[in-house]
């Protein structure tokens, strides 16, 4: 009994590889999960969406009151549309500026003293301070414009992936403060986490791919492709975990089922059988091994 143990093992460590065309228990998980709350506290107004329900990235998952945001945005808006005083300053300038033209023209006919033409000269000057006062300060009404419509849009709460709302924690009439309103979680792609031994290393490598049975009703093998392969084993077990995208574009497969993945190629009905022949050599190459695998050392020549 003995012998026959010992046997195994050493098949076992001559043919490494062997073991990744045995398929793997693997996990299907949602690709990215996101716990959904507001930047600010405030009372839920409207909740758009309900457990089960699809969403789009942007899209408005629920509001908070805002009245006085809302009235404090009808005070910026008017004070960026307003142009009186800047048109009051264009015209005070302008007028300035022909005082100025005139009152050089009559000094140097002699009509009018120095004096009178440095005034003129001052008043130019203070009016085009006013005109650029002006156009400042219709710049400050329109940034008090987009903070006044940031601030209100911070009241609205949106998705911000591509996926399925899987909890709603909040309802309408509620306080918001620390705790999220929604969980939303992304189910194109899915992601399938599986876990080899450390002998599997070397085999592995980003990007190739693997065949990916979901243990779901109906389900059929399908392609994943490695993104991720950890490059710190754990010295407790001597596993290492790969991380794969699994494409789910018509969303039939839904998130957290177990599934088999195949690391060795195809699944197991479409690998190519051996012939006759390569079984028989391969018979005969264990009767040759035999005597050192069993005796536990080379046969002498």
């Amino acid at each position: 009994m003995k012998k026959v143990r010992r046997w195994v093992v050493v098949l076992g460590a001559l043919v490494p590889v062997a073991a990744l065309a045995q398929a793997l228990g693997c996990l299907i998980e949602p690709f990215r999960v996101s716990e959904v709350g507001s930047p600010i506290i405030g009372v839920i107004e409207t909740t758009a969406v309900e457990r089960g329900d699809l969403v789009r990235a942007g899209q408005v998952l629920a509001t908070l009151r805002a009245d006085v945001e809302k009235g404090s945005l009808a005070v910026a808006q008017s004070k960026a549309q307003a142009v009186g005083e800047l048109r009051a300053a264009e015209a005070n300038a302008d007028l300035a500026r022909q005082k100025l033209a005139r009152a050089k023209d009559l000094a140097e006919k002699q009509f009018i003293s120095s004096q009178a033409l440095e005034q003129a000269r001052a008043e130019a000057m203070v009016a085009e301070n006013r005109l650029a006062q002006a156009r400042e300060q219709r710049d400050v009404y329109a940034r008090e414009h987009e903070l006044a419509q940031a601030q209100l849009g911070q009241r609205t709460i949106r998705s911000p992936i591509n996926g399925v709302v899987v909890e709603r924690y909040l309802s309408a009439g509620e306080r918001v403060e620390e705790k999220p309103l929604y969980r939303v979680a992304m189910i194109n792609p899915l992601r399938v986490e599986v876990v080899l031994p450390a002998s599997a290393y070397a085999t592995v490598r980003q990007g190739m791919s693997v065949m990916v049975v979901p243990e779901f009703p109906g389900a059929t093998a399908r392609p994943a492709k490695v993104t991720l392969v950890d490059r710190v084993i754990d010295g407790a077990s001597n596993t290492f975990r790969v991380r794969m995208e699994l494409p789910n574009e018509d969303l039939s497969l839904p998130a957290g089922l177990r599934c088999k993945a195949d690391l060795g190629g195809p699944p197991a009905a479409q690998r190519e059988r051996p012939s006759p022949a390569a079984r028989r050599d391969g018979s005969a190459m264990q009767l040759q091994m035999a005597p050192v695998l069993v005796n536990g050392a080379a046969p002498k020549p």
